[in-house]
């Protein structure tokens, strides 16, 4: 007897559950705008077709992020110290990510290739020294927050703290991570922080002594020039603008790449005769991480607001209404991608969504997260011989990040 797919895209037990994907597939298939109900909020419009996502995504006029990117309703009265780069469209959403643009551009980052280099093969030696570990815990989440705090210019030693934050804010619905559960009355007395995470309080206390010390100097980390540098439309950063930057670095810098590793070798260990192709042909590494953040989907959506009654896949949306765009659904269509359920490194061309498409807000680190996807992938296609599943790994309980918990792994280093 078969079973009904559920299609609840507000149910996270069907995103821990690793379940999505047959939702997703049920929605474009028969209701590619549809209207989610909510359990707590107006509900939304979800996009599931690759093209409708696209539009959406460079249409700025019609689906603002002004209104906010997440699924959660702020206040108006709340929107001023909440709001972050993420949440501005026009002439400001440009200033704000010119401050910082330059710095995450190929050439920019060619500086730091040797330093990362290094990094990877440390972090791989001491893996492999294991022979059997988590490998979320060991590389995932390690190799990317050692170069965000590089970056920072913060020490080793904070990287741990840094790990914990993003884990308190982003998994804000999951209770193995979140002090406070989004939703529950006891997030109401956080609703003006970034997530409702009583965590935004210390990565803003640990920003701004940062900014305090690099205030005026000319130092080449990132939090100086935040604190230094004049917007292009000569809007100094407030201090609320600070904070709200600092935490999108400590948050995007370390949790999309962490599990977009933690997929990619997940996926190479349930597709074992891709790891043998790759390290007989490793010239196809550069292709593979565009299949990797296909495959990944590191953050399942980011929400827009329509700002005039508009008419997307049939479907009449109003202005003022939630539109959410579901990359992760637009990466498994079946027309843009042929056998998009088929991991398949030698995948070309790869029209993917994991950065978003075109548009204003494509993603400032893309460059930065391709780079490290890469160099990890060369280290660890070379260094191993076998791998294996120890444990079945656990997922975050959210319909935001597709993340994993954990990856128990026994290895042999070749």
């Amino acid at each position: 007897m078969s079973t009904a797919i559920s299609t609840d895209l507000d149910d996270l037990g069907l995103f821990q559950r690793g379940e999505a994907w047959q939702a997703f597939d049920a929605l474009r298939r028969t209701d590619p705008v549809s209207w989610t109900r909510e359990r707590s909020g107006a509900g939304y419009w979800s996009l599931t077709r690759h093209a409708d996502i696209v539009r959406a995504l460079r249409d700025t006029a019609t689906f603002t992020s002004e209104k906010f990117v997440n699924l959660e309703e702020v206040d108006d009265d709340l929107a001023g110290i909440r709001r972050s780069m993420l949440e501005t469209d026009g002439p400001r959403h440009r200033a704000l990510r010119q401050v910082l643009q330059r710095d995450f551009t190929p050439r920019w980052l060619a500086g730091y290739e040797t330093f990362l280099r290094g990094l990877t093969a440390s972090t791989v030696d001491n893996a492999l020294a294991k022979g059997t570990f988590d490998f979320v815990r060991e590389v995932s989440a390690d190799f990317p927050i050692r170069v965000l705090a590089r970056m920072l210019g913060v020490p080793d030693e904070d990287t741990g703290q840094l790990i914990e934050w993003g884990n308190r804010i982003i998994g804000n619905t999951d209770p193995d991570y979140a002090d406070v559960l989004l939703g529950s009355t006891d997030s109401d007395q956080y609703r003006h922080l970034p997530f409702r995470s009583p965590a935004s309080l210390e990565v803003f206390a640990y920003g701004e002594e940062l900014a305090a010390r690099r205030r005026g100097a000319d130092g080449e980390d990132l939090v100086s020039k935040l604190v230094n540098r004049m917007p292009r439309d000569g809007v100094p950063l407030s201090e609320t603008d600070f904070r709200n930057y600092f935490l999108l670095l400590v948050v995007a810098g370390n949790e999309t790449t962490r599990h977009a590793i933690s997929h990619a070798m997940l996926a190479l260990l349930e597709n074992p005769g891709q790891l043998v192709l790759l390290r007989e042909r490793p010239e196809l590494i550069p292709g593979e991480v565009e299949e990797f953040l296909r495959w990944a989907s590191p953050v399942y959506h980011f929400r827009r607001t329509a700002t005039v009654d508009v008419v997307l896949g049939g479907r009449r949306i109003s202005a003022g209404d939630k539109v959410v765009l579901w990359f992760a659904a637009g990466n498994r269509d079946p027309g843009v991608f042929a056998e998009p359920h088929r991991f398949d490194v030698t995948r070309s061309p790869n029209d993917h969504l994991a950065f978003g498409k075109g548009g204003p807000h494509f993603c400032l680190g893309s460059h930065l997260a391709r780079l490290e996807l890469r160099l990890m992938f060369t280290e660890l296609v070379a260094r191993i011989s076998s791998i294996r599943l120890t444990a079945t790994p656990r997922r975050v309980r959210s319909n935001f990040v597709n993340g994993l918990k954990d990856l128990p792994v026994s290895v042999t280093a070749r």
